[in-house]
């Protein structure tokens, strides 16, 4: 994708917008509702039309005929999309009869499909009867039947508790390492986190910013915070005083025996730290420290939070 512009009318979506990913990678798609991921997605599908700019999908344009190209993409939408009124595995097996005429393969589809989400025990559940976990489940299973090579997941974990959460990054994570390219937007930080080789950074139709978590972090002058509570009363400006001349520590701030101090560059004077308040004898309560996350880029480039 390169340097999309889709506007509607005076309102522009997609902004000179650019998203490259790369064969086997999994790309973390970020930005608040209305960034423009959605539009992103429909117009790689070849949903929408777009006014400049050029994509490609394996090397052909969105809106090509070739059954080839559509066979070798996969949609996990954030909408569940699937049929109430069939079974699990009617369910499973029409969308592997969208993409296989032979019986016998929509067959060996399905059952590799409903194994893959765990759903043996439900496969002949009313769609109507499964829980919202199960039924994230089987909107899973749909997309990933006829085995896409590219793979775009929006949101699929949305209003799943943890466990089933965790159950749908490690099917992820599977199906990357068979083989799958995977698009994947989140409103879970978290789960960009753990999950994305690259994070791709949107708001209102701009790409913000792209790179490894890492190299996202190093775009914002980043600081260690280490959070302490005093165990005794302490003489506090001078306490402050002698922390400030500690080496990597860039700021002090506190009061009634608790502090924040922030270190820098992170993850490198923790240990000096607790040293020099060892050697000067300053007891404390609780201690603990904070890396700089993915939060800290999406607010310091955004200036908003992603669930806004």
């Amino acid at each position: 994708m390169r340097q999309v512009v889709k506007r509607y009318r005076e309102l522009s979506a997609l902004d000179h917008f650019d998203l490259d990913i790369g064969e086997g990678e999994i790309v973390g798609l970020l930005g608040p509702n209305g960034s423009g991921k959605t539009t992103a997605i429909n117009c790689i599908l070849g949903l929408l039309s777009f006014d400049e700019g050029a994509i490609t999908v394996f090397g052909e344009p969105p809106g090509s005929k070739d059954p080839m190209l559509k066979s070798r993409i996969g949609l996990v939408p954030s909408d569940l999309a699937y049929f109430e009124e069939l079974s699990v595995m009617e369910n499973v097996r029409y969308f592997a009869g969208l993409y296989e005429s032979d019986k016998h393969r929509q067959k060996q589809w399905t059952d590799e499909a409903i194994h893959f989400t765990g759903l043996e025990k439900f496969a002949k559940f009313s769609t109507k009867k499964l829980s919202g976990g199960l039924k994230r489940r089987l909107n899973i299973a749909c997309g990933i039947v006829h085995r896409p090579k590219f793979l775009i997941l929006d949101e699929p974990t949305i209003a799943l508790d943890a466990q089933s959460r965790n159950y749908v990054l490690d099917g992820v994570r599977e199906l990357n390492r068979q083989g799958s390219t995977v698009l994947y937007t989140t409103h879970y930080l978290e789960e960009a986190e753990s999950l994305c080789d690259r994070i791709v950074i949107i708001d209102e139709g701009q790409r913000m910013a792209a790179g490894t978590l890492d190299e996202l972090i190093d775009l914002i002058d980043p600081t260690e915070s280490v959070f302490i509570e005093f165990s005794e009363a302490q003489k506090e400006d001078d306490l402050y005083a002698f922390i400030r001349t500690l080496p990597g520590v860039v700021g002090v701030e506190g009061q009634n025996g608790k502090a924040i101090i922030r270190l820098s560059p992170p993850g490198h004077h923790l240990a000096g730290l607790l040293e020099a308040l060892r050697s000067q004898k300053v007891a404390y309560a609780s201690l603990h420290s904070e890396l700089p996350s993915l939060n800290d880029v999406f607010l310091s480039l955004t200036g908003k939070a992603l669930r806004d």
